[in-house]
């Protein structure tokens, strides 16, 4: 989209969202709500009333609109109300909706030895245990870069995480090893696999 396509409001949302370092993910989410927002009004969204709102979240929710996304599209709405139009009546209309809580799945230790033995590949094997072992969420584990991993001290850190925030994530069981296991089977239970250019510097 060129500078000229877009407009002064959603400029100056960018700008909002800019000045206060949200994630591009977060960004592209706010941007595309409020824009929905604005065609279910037929009308720029700076010209939205109270009653607007409510007759928009009472359409998401006749037409089956999950919970993650009503919220997602609150959350856009709120900062878009109260930031960008300075219209905190518009941003105490939006109504978030309380996501139901669940049991987690969890795997039994044979379900997840057949897990890691279906990866075939050495490094996707690694990477799944490292991931199990360590609990790092996918785009953590993918961003991982090998000075992270500390096997003495079996932490790994991570950088700019969820909510923008580094950690340290405590490996659990035989996640990490400093050196490869002994005994006369070392060479088939430790395949060795040549770093690619920038391995220990860059992601997987």
């Amino acid at each position: 989209m060129t500078d000229k396509a877009i407009s002064p409001l959603r400029r100056r949302l960018i700008e909002d969202m800019a000045i206060r370092r949200l994630g591009p993910k977060t960004q592209h989410h706010y941007i595309h709500h409020v824009k929905r927002f604005a065609d279910f009004l037929g009308q720029s969204a700076d010209k939205a009333t109270a009653e607007d709102v409510h007759r928009y979240q009472l359409w998401l929710a006749s037409i089956g609109t999950t919970v993650p996304t009503v919220n997602v599209s609150a959350t856009a709405l709120r900062f878009f109300f109260k930031v960008t139009l300075k219209r905190r009546d518009l941003a105490d209309a939006v109504v978030s909706v309380r996501e139901p809580r669940r049991l987690p799945v969890v795997l039994s230790p044979e379900e997840v030895g057949r897990l890691l033995a279906s990866a075939t590949n050495i490094k996707h094997k690694a990477a799944l245990s490292l991931t199990y072992a360590t609990g790092l969420r996918s785009s953590e584990a993918v961003s991982l870069k090998l000075t992270d991993i500390d096997s003495d001290r079996m932490v790994i850190r991570v950088e700019q995480g969820k909510g923008k925030k580094d950690r340290r994530s405590r490996a659990v069981a035989r996640g990490l090893t400093s050196s490869p296991p002994a005994g006369p089977d070392r060479s088939t239970s430790w395949p060795s696999v040549k770093p690619s250019a920038g391995a220990t510097s860059g992601a997987w």
